[in-house]
């Protein structure tokens, strides 16, 4: 049987992996690569990111059309 946090561990990583399979990186993650790898630069608040990838995705200036 799971203990806590290995089934917390498990249900992290399950997130994770169904967050970007549907095209939403993790910001968590996000944020460490910024604090491990590039100190004392600015970090995206959640929805500056949010936007940022959903931009990189789909591309901005396609926002109300189809094609």
């Amino acid at each position: 049987m799971l203990k806590g946090f290995e089934l917390k561990a498990l249900w992290s990583g399950v997130k994770r992996t169904v967050l970007l399979m549907i095209g939403i990186p993790d910001y968590q993650c996000y944020v460490r690569h910024r604090q491990d790898h590039h100190p004392g630069e600015a970090v995206m608040s959640y929805e500056e990111f949010f936007r940022n990838r959903q931009d990189s995705r789909y591309g901005s200036d396609r926002i109300g059309r189809c094609c």
